[in-house]
């Protein structure tokens, strides 16, 4: 006899606890050093946001595809993501990373460092966005990661479209804003700037683009 299949609507609790089970060993199943997990430590206590360890891996494999060597990161954080696309690009390559926020930055370099990461190969300039990337050469990089402030997001993606080179990659860390884009009735400021550039980008036809629900979200788009 043949089995009798139940339907179990997406709402019942065995679905979700598997769900939940699944979302937490995909961000588990990278692991991460001493260096990355000491970060993530202080990162915690000054209350700066970083990348998950699944979205670091995902970032990783995606620096690695393209063999990445010249990558640019909008808010340098703890130095997760840096770690994360350093190990996925070229050996050769060098990330320019560029935070507002100078203590960001002391923390970053102590992991950059712990990691035995070469100076050479990591640029970390303390500014704001707006005023360090018209610096940069136009049309150059292979990737360009944007995890500023949500107010700044719209700002930040026409800058990233100056910086990339055909085929280059587009990332946006946090474009799902702790579930909240997707939440209708969220329309505080930053919701609703994540939201509109998140919006717009899937209209952009400069762009091929996905929206991966990866740690807070990972969009990620090529440059045609």
């Amino acid at each position: 006899m043949g089995r009798t299949l139940t339907y179990m609507a997406p709402t019942d609790p065995r679905i979700l606890a598997l769900h939940k089970a699944s979302w937490d060993f995909a961000q588990a199943w990278a692991p991460e050093d001493d260096a990355r997990t000491g970060a993530r430590a202080r990162a915690a206590e000054i209350g700066c946001a970083a990348v998950s360890p699944g979205a670091g891996s995902l970032l990783r494999l995606l620096a690695a595809a393209i063999d990445a060597r010249n990558v640019v990161e909008i808010g340098t954080g703890a130095g997760i993501s840096a770690l994360w696309l350093l190990e996925g690009m070229n050996p050769y390559g060098v990330l320019t990373s560029v935070d507002s926020e100078a203590e960001h930055q002391v923390i970053a370099k102590d992991a950059l460092a712990e990691s035995g990461i070469p100076a050479k190969r990591v640029r970390l300039i303390n500014g704001r966005a707006s005023e360090v990337l018209d610096r940069l050469t136009e049309y150059a990089y292979d990737i360009v990661l944007i995890s500023g402030r949500p107010l700044e997001l719209e700002s930040n993606i026409e800058s990233a479209m100056t910086l990339l080179r055909q085929g280059g990659l587009l990332i946006v860390d946090r474009a799902l804003w702790s579930d909240r884009v997707a939440d209708p009735a969220a329309r505080d400021a930053d919701t609703v700037a994540v939201r509109t550039a998140v919006n717009a980008l899937a209209k952009n036809d400069e762009l091929i683009g996905s929206l991966i629900p990866m740690g807070d979200g990972l969009l990620v788009a090529v440059r045609r």
